[in-house]
Formats: C-alpha cells, structure tokens, sequence
C-alpha cells in the first residue's frame, strides 16, 4: 500500500474511482489518504479546460468509504488545468448554495498563473462555513489539512492594515463578480468602498456593469415579450384560417355527401331503367324467336317466307346489341365520355353516343340501328361529327377517339 510521503497516511486508490473524459482529453481520478482525506486530479498529458463536475464520482466514493453523513477534506491538484467553462461556472455555484457541508477544508495547489483569478473567485464566493485555502504545492496542502486538523486553519497573515484592507476589497470584488457572471444576479447590491480606497474605481466600473446588464435584460424582456405577442398574433390568425378552412372543408363534404347521394338514386333508377329494358328487350327477343319459329312453319311463298325471316333476324340482331350497348358501360366508358363533352361541348347527345360506338369496335351498321337510323343517316352524322371537332379531311373519327381515350 502506498504511504503519503508528508503525513505518511496510507493511500487508497480504486481502478473504478475515476471518469473518463474522451472529447476533453483528460480523465478525472480521485485517492484517498488516511480516514477522510480526498485528492482530485486530473490524468492528461496537455493543458485542458474542465468542462464537467465529476459530483456523482465523489459521492459514490463517500458511500463506498462510509463517510457520505461526514466532513472530510478535500485537495485539489489543478496541474494542467488553464481554464473551466461558464456551464462548470454555473453549476459550481448552484452546487455551492445547495450542497450539504461535505467539506471540513478544501485546499487548491498546483494553480496556473492564468487560473488563479478563478481560483481566486470560486474561494471569495465559497460560504464562510467552508474554509478554502491556496497554496503552492501537495507538501502545503498536506501540511495545511494537518495543521486544521490538530484545530488551526491557517491564516493568511498581512504586513499591515492597508494589505489586509486590499485583500478584503479584492476578495469582495471578486464575489460581486461572481454573483454577476456566473449566477446573474444583477439586482444584488454591491458593497461600495470608500471613494478613497484604491479599489474603487473597480467597484464602481463593476456597478455600471452590473446597470447595463440590468438595462440589457429589460431590454432582452421587452423583445421577447414582443416576439411572444407577435407569435401568439400569428398563432390565432392561422387558428381562424385553420377553422375557416375546416368549416369550408365541412361545408364541401356536406355538399359532396349529398351529390353522392343524388348520383346514388339516379344510378338506382337507371339500374331499375336498364334491367326493365333488358327484360323487355329479352321478351321482345323471346316473342321475335317464337314469331320467327312459327314463320318457317309457315306455308307461304318461300321468297315472302325468306324475307319475313330476315326481317325477324334484324330485329333479333337489333334488340340483342340495344341490350349489349344499354348494359356495358363501364367507369371507362364514363370517363371517356366526360373527357370527350369537355373537349367538345358542342356534340350532342346522339353525337357521344356515336362516338362510344365507334371506340367500342361496333360497325357502322350495328350503330345505325341501334339509334334507329339508316346507314346512309348515319354516314351524314359522322361527316358533321367530323366538322364539329374540327378534325382534317382525311384524319379517321375512330383513331382520334382512341387517341383521346388513351391521353
């Protein structure tokens, strides 16, 4: 076991008593030495900032020793260390104004040229219950704890009142600075020396900070309070347009409801509509075979008899793609013929019906007869048709229509 080479105490150092820092480089490790004595320091091989404070580290380690309801000492060796940064400044001092007393003396050694201000300033800060002392190496600190505790804390001594006075000022100017800087308490008052003393011009520059910072909060308030209200604005204007656009919203599907359920009842009655003309047109198909059936039985000029049955055959024919046409309209079908009425208002309803025909492959006969007309009639429609959608005089009606449907 390791010995203090000062007080001879022995030394404890566990492998898990430390944590580890990657990004920052360093890792802080923490000794024990002798019943209550406690070493921070830091493992690095550069000068580094301390970003972290390791207070679960030290309070695990009071658990693990039995000493987390007890005073101890602490020792601090700040080799390497040049700086802290404000997030550490800031949780240093709310954990200084929180913390139970953990500390029966807590001495600072190893202290850079650059870090002793804020040294300097995390002492003058430190509650009077917790004595902080900095000194220059680990044979002064050790000494100091043994001094305290055989029931001597030292003191710093001075040549005369005026030092005395001096270090007095300088430790309360740190403190204001402190409460300024890292815990914002820019309303707390600061002690003013005399005007006089060396110091004041320090104090009152450090009190007109202290008043522009104040000013610069209210001013920051008065932004934000701004920025809060013009938000808010913008807030309950996109809430109006919100509901406007939902009552709008409410009002289309109300209106959409009831053209679904107007196009409901008029394909419910088409539907009704087309399967009365099936059964019709089955009877009337029915009755034409019977007729046509009786017709060959028939003794009569065969050359009346042939034409009687041909007649009967045609309208057979007729009654069979009027079925077809009424019943095969599909969605594209539909879709076709909306797109067509767009793009040429001025065909009319006998015209569309054409048109579907024609896309649907039916000759030039089937269609005449299923709108009861004569093929020559039908042939006149198709020339109008033609002009109607402007097509050129050799451009076919069936491959425009194919084209259009497929566009």
């Amino acid at each position: 076991m390791q010995h203090c080479p000062v007080s001879n105490l022995p030394i404890v150092e566990k492998s898990h008593w430390k944590t580890e820092h990657p990004d920052q480089r360093y890792t802080t490790r923490i000794k024990k030495i002798g019943d209550d004595i406690f070493l921070t320091y830091y493992e690095t091989d550069t000068d580094i900032i301390i970003e972290n404070r390791d207070q679960s580290l030290f309070r695990m380690i009071l658990e693990e020793c039995g000493l987390e309801n007890h005073l101890v000492y602490l020792l601090r060796d700040l080799t390497n260390v040049t700086s802290i940064s404000y997030a550490y400044k800031v949780t240093l001092t709310q954990l200084i104004f929180r913390w139970p007393p953990y500390y029966k003396l807590i001495v600072f050694y190893n202290i850079a040229p650059e870090f002793l201000t804020t040294v300097e300033t995390f002492a003058a800060i430190v509650p009077e219950s917790t004595p902080v002392l900095l000194v220059d190496s680990y044979n002064d600190a050790i000494e100091a704890i043994l001094e305290a505790k055989a029931g001597n804390i030292p003191q710093v001594e001075y040549d005369d009142e005026e030092d005395e006075l001096y270090a007095r000022r300088k430790k309360e100017f740190l403190a204001a600075t402190a409460r300024i800087g890292w815990m914002n308490m820019l309303n707390q008052p600061i002690a003013m020396p005399d005007e006089d003393e060396l110091l004041y011009p320090f104090f009152k520059a450090l009190e007109s900070m202290q008043k522009d910072l104040q000013e610069k909060e209210k001013l920051v308030g008065r932004e934000k309070k701004i920025a809060e209200s013009k938000t808010e604005k913008k807030i309950s204007e996109k809430i109006i347009l919100l509901n406007a656009q939902l009552e709008l919203n409410n009002q289309l599907k109300t209106q959409f409801d009831r053209e679904k359920a107007t196009l409901r009842s008029r394909i419910a009655a088409q539907d009704m509509e087309l399967t009365r003309v099936s059964t019709a047109v089955a009877e009337k198909t029915a009755a034409l075979q019977s007729l046509r059936e009786k017709i060959f039985g028939l003794d009569i000029d065969n050359d009346l008899k042939k034409e009687m049955i041909e007649s009967c055959s045609q309208m057979i024919e007729t009654e069979t793609i009027e079925k077809k046409i009424n019943t095969d309209l599909t969605t594209t079908d539909s879709e076709f013929l909306s797109k067509l009425q767009r793009k040429h208002p001025n065909l009319n309803q006998r015209d569309l019906r054409i048109c579907l025909l024609i896309k649907l492959n039916y000759d030039t006969r089937e269609i005449a007869r299923s709108i009861g007309i004569s093929t020559r009639g039908l042939e006149s429609i198709r020339y109008r048709m033609h002009k109607k959608m402007e097509l050129s005089k050799h451009q076919s009606i069936k491959n425009y229509l194919t084209k259009l449907a497929t566009s």
